[in-house]
């Protein structure tokens, strides 16, 4: 992420295959830039980056224009003014990355979230399986 500014992703929605380089610059202090779709969609925060929301277009190319101008009134009106007038709102952008990510976006959450929803259900289900077919009848 050495060199990065801002993390732009500009994935059609439901076309994201997963988000992990944008979790990844934000874990890093890189602000993101991207269409909600994929992890964006529930990890933006304003403190953290812009977002740019679907518009509900009825097609795809409409859709596209649609994006094309809410990230071009976003670099214009504010990731550039904040960038080159603002530095520490800038650093502070930064800083809010990585919190927000750090806290969420993290694999010690997901095999806690994974285990607490899945795995544990699952085993628990599969031990009063085997208990009941061990039962007497």
């Amino acid at each position: 992420m050495q060199g990065v500014d801002v993390w732009l992703n500009l994935p059609r929605r439901l076309e994201e295959a997963s988000g992990t380089s944008g979790m990844k610059a934000a874990l890093n202090g890189t602000p993101n830039l991207s269409v909600l779709d994929g992890w964006w969609d529930e990890g933006y925060t304003p403190e953290a980056g812009w977002a740019i929301p679907g518009t509900g277009a009825e097609t795809q190319a409409e859709q596209d224009d649609a994006d094309a101008a809410v990230l071009f009134r976003l670099l214009r009106e504010e990731v550039l003014p904040r960038y080159y007038g603002e530095p520490e709102a800038w650093l502070a952008t930064g800083r809010a990355a990585i919190a927000s990510a750090g806290v969420r976006f993290t694999s010690h959450r997901m095999v806690g979230e994974y285990a607490k929803r899945f795995y544990v259900p699952a085993y628990l289900e599969a031990r009063a399986v085997s208990r009941r077919s061990r039962a007497p009848r």
